[in-house]
């Protein structure tokens, strides 16, 4: 006769941390360098024009600027008067 009682085992002992998928910034709001605008699995969403990739396929901005989607892409429109914008993002926001 067994003196302690047997371990058992269990199938569903595990769970994963959530992982906090979507987007985090909307079309109009204020961007910072480094900011993540999407954060996805895949590219539903592409990297535009002061937008770029991580290697997890997390779109970030480079630069200052009001998000805008157009499409599957990304773009963040400069704030700074100055800086050089496409000429297509002009009318991509009107």
């Amino acid at each position: 006769m067994a003196h302690k009682k047997g371990q058992g085992s269990t199938k569903n002992g595990r769970d994963s941390n959530p992982q906090y998928r979507g987007i985090k910034l909307y079309g109009g709001e204020i961007a910072q360098p480094g900011s993540i605008i999407v954060r996805q699995v895949g590219t539903p969403f592409m990297a535009g024009y002061q937008v770029r990739m991580g290697r997890d396929n997390t779109l970030f901005s480079v630069g200052h600027g009001k998000v805008v989607f157009q499409g599957r892409k990304v773009h963040v429109d400069p704030a700074d008067a100055s800086v050089p914008r496409p000429v297509w993002l002009s009318a991509a926001k009107a």
